[in-house]
């Protein structure tokens, strides 16, 4: 039976959801149907279609008691949305139905798995915080939480570790069968680590090992684990919190990890081999990977920053956005993204240009709107003479602009969206250090879609994610350099 706090959420989020104008969202990347959305859960391939749930609170765009929204897609592209599918309505869960993850059992039927979170008074006047793992079974759009909830607790830790910081379990099955489940937990030393259980039929689950530790080097809790096989290697992908810089790699604060390393599967050993930082720029987080029916490894985040959610303003009917879905591969040790291929079905309007490019801003006829694809090379008129600037400004108007910014002497990327209309003292620019053996040549994969921008940099050994809020009648866009540049474009307009 449902609740009356589910059946609540629905009645709203269909009525606001309405009130919605489609041009009030963006084009190709999924949003609430009311209020707000964080971190992806359950992404999954599920009746032949791809499910996305989602951290949601539908009553307004501000963080709050966290529901599961959701939505269906048949290309991750076009976003159908269906009704929320958990609501914070148990004892166990009645602080928030966190983040999770979606497999299929045996008989078909759709399983998810989330952190449930209570808080209860202490007599210091504080609250006394518990995080456990719930399943709920359900048919692709209504679940039912299991009458044996929480199915792991404090007392499946190891000893130590927190029952504060226990949460977002990631599952799959192996290749006999059986269920594994990795869950985000910090240990005694105050960093993180991620915990794998067993499972032989989804439901009664035990304690197995660790499969990685933190050791107080990326970070501190490690978040929203998602762990797979690529390439021959296998990825462990965290989202680490109050992270230090490390040169350029990573950045202060809510951060992406990406560890690649080896796994045995029989006996659960991860033998990491490198890492990186899984996007560059402003605004991604909590990433979550499916596995396509074709073999692709397909990878979506949480288009946000904690500490720059203040850019969109509380007024708006949403807030929160996914990011674009990327296409993943191992190159030369490294992780590469892609933008998904099906984006191509989307094309319109194609321009195509060269041009140099010599201590001016120009405009290009036909080059111009919020929801387009550039595709740009850029090298030096004069291998023997190095330009000291090139830059591409989006969203622009007489007021505002969003700059992407090359600097190939020190070979920096820098994004800055100060100019972009925010009244916030938020994060507004990241750097990114664009490694290659000739750094006068760039080749830059951009899409903007309404409220953001994400660059593909160099065949995607780098990216760099942004939102921005900029009223939609800033659409022009300029080019400039400080020296002379040959720029090679592709446009095309995504409808």
């Amino acid at each position: 039976m449902m609740s009356q706090q589910l059946n609540k959420a629905r009645q709203y989020e269909e009525i606001h959801d309405a009130l919605i104008s489609p041009d009030q969202r963006p084009l190709y990347h999924l949003t609430p149907r009311s209020g707000w959305m964080n971190d992806p859960n359950g992404f999954c391939f599920y009746g032949g279609v791809y499910h996305m749930f989602y951290q949601y609170y539908p009553y307004a765009s501000r963080w709050d008691s966290m529901h599961w929204g959701h939505a269906v897609s048949g290309d991750m592209l076009h976003w159908t949305a269906l009704p929320a599918a958990l609501a914070p309505d148990q004892e166990y869960d009645s602080y928030g139905c966190f983040s999770g993850s979606a497999v299929t059992l045996p008989d078909g039927k759709h399983l998810l798995m989330y952190t449930g979170v209570r808080r209860t008074p202490a007599e210091d006047g504080k609250y006394i915080v518990e995080q456990t793992q719930n399943l709920a079974v359900g048919d692709g759009i209504d679940y039912e939480k299991y009458e044996g909830n929480p199915v792991l607790t404090g007392e499946d830790l190891p000893p130590g570790c927190s029952t504060v910081d226990f949460r977002d379990p990631k599952m799959w099955r192996d290749s006999e069968g059986s269920f594994i489940c990795a869950v985000g937990n910090r240990p005694a030393d105050g960093s993180g680590q991620i915990l794998l259980y067993r499972s032989s039929d989804g439901f009664d689950w035990t304690f197995w090992k660790i499969l990685d530790e933190n050791k107080k080097r990326f970070g501190r809790m490690w978040e929203c684990p998602d762990f797979f096989e690529l390439d021959g290697k296998h990825l462990l992908l965290v989202s680490p919190q109050d992270m230090l810089p490390d040169g350029f790699e990573y950045h202060n604060g809510n951060g992406t990890l990406c560890l690649i390393g080896r796994y045995e599967e029989k006996t659960g050993e991860f033998t990491e081999l490198s890492d990186q930082a899984i996007d560059y720029g402003i605004d991604f987080y909590a990433p979550q990977t499916v596995l396509m029916p074709d073999g692709r490894r397909v990878m979506i985040g949480w288009l946000q920053n904690w500490d720059a959610c203040t850019i969109r303003d509380p007024d708006e009917p949403w807030a929160g956005q996914m990011s674009m879905p990327r296409e993943l591969r191992i190159r030369e040790g490294r992780l590469y993204q892609a933008p998904l291929s099906e984006i191509r079905n989307m094309r319109t309007d194609p321009v195509r240009h060269e041009c140099v490019i010599s201590n001016e801003e120009i405009s290009i006829d036909g080059v111009e709107g919020r929801t387009l694809e550039l595709d740009i090379e850029i090298q030096p008129t004069d291998p023997a003479i190095i330009y000291h600037k090139f830059y591409l400004q989006f969203a622009v108007s007489d007021e505002y602009h969003t700059s992407l910014i090359y600097k190939p002497a020190t070979g920096i990327l820098q994004l800055d969206r100060k100019f972009s209309g925010s009244r916030r003292a938020i994060v507004h620019q990241r750097r990114c250090l664009v490694e290659s053996e000739d750094r006068t040549k760039i080749h830059l994969h951009v899409f903007l879609d309404r409220y953001s921008c994400e660059v593909f940099v160099n065949d995607g050994k780098y990216v760099m994610s942004m939102n921005l809020y900029t009223d939609l009648s800033a659409d022009r866009i300029r080019f400039g350099s400080d020296g002379s540049v040959r720029m090679n474009l592709e446009k095309y307009t995504l409808r």
